[in-house]
Formats: structure tokens, sequence, C-alpha cells
């Protein structure tokens, strides 16, 4: 399992950027998978997304600073993935930050792992990218 993280300045507040963030927008946002079904329940949203081949489902949480996701079962790339999206108040605007645990489960795992990371990596700096242009 690795653990990544990339954070960018806004200018937004955390409010605005509370408005704006939504399950399917991130997801749209990463630019690696496309929406197709977005499901509410009591206590999480499930978005389906599908690109390159792969379907897969993520558990979306809302928290006060912003949202927590996973995938859910093993249908998507990783055998693990994890992500925190959080927002702080910093100067004018705000602090975005995501932060990813992945884990692709192969074997040589050091290697294997390093790899999904450094592609999670990619995924979260054009989401970060893409959230600040769309609020700023």
């Amino acid at each position: 399992m690795r653990e990544l993280a990339v954070s960018r300045f806004v200018r937004a507040t955390p409010t605005e950027l509370a408005r704006h963030l939504s399950p399917a927008t991130v997801v749209e946002a990463e630019e690696t998978f496309t929406v197709s079904d977005v499901h509410d329940l009591d206590d999480a949203t499930v978005v389906t997304a599908a690109g390159g081949g792969l379907q897969l489902s993520l558990r979306f949480e809302s928290r006060d600073d912003g949202l927590y996701y996973t995938q859910e079962g093993q249908e998507g790339p990783f055998e693990t993935m994890e992500t925190w999206l959080t927002f702080a108040p910093e100067n004018e605007g705000a602090r975005l930050t995501a932060r990813s645990r992945v884990s692709l489960g192969l074997p040589v795992a050091t290697l294997t792992d390093r790899i999904a990371a450094w592609k999670r990596r990619g995924e979260l700096e054009r989401a970060l990218d893409n959230l600040a242009a769309a609020v700023e």
C-alpha cells in the first residue's frame, strides 16, 4: 500500500468549494473515468464510472471539510483505493488537498504499488487543477 498527497491553493472560499464539490464532479475532474450512474444512499453516494474498458463503483461520503471515497468491490483497477479530498481556509481562498492510499494487490508490491501511486498522483493533480478552474 502506498500513500500520496497533492495540494494547491484555490482562489475560492471553502464554502464555494463545498457547493461545487460533488461525487460526479470529482470523478469527471480526474479525467480517467466517465460517470455513468449516481445512486444516493442514506449515508453515501455511489458513483458508477467507466473508461478504458473498466467499470467501477466509487462510494463517496460527505465530510465537514470535503469528501472521502473508496473503490467498492473488485471491479476497478485497484485492490484498494481510498481518497480524502479536503479543503481548509488559507489567505483569501482555500487549500485543496487530495490524499490517497492505493494498492494493486499484485506480486512485488513495492514496485507495482509505486506505479499505482504514480498514476493516482496524476489523476489527483488533474482533479485539483480542474476543480480549481471550475470555481476560480
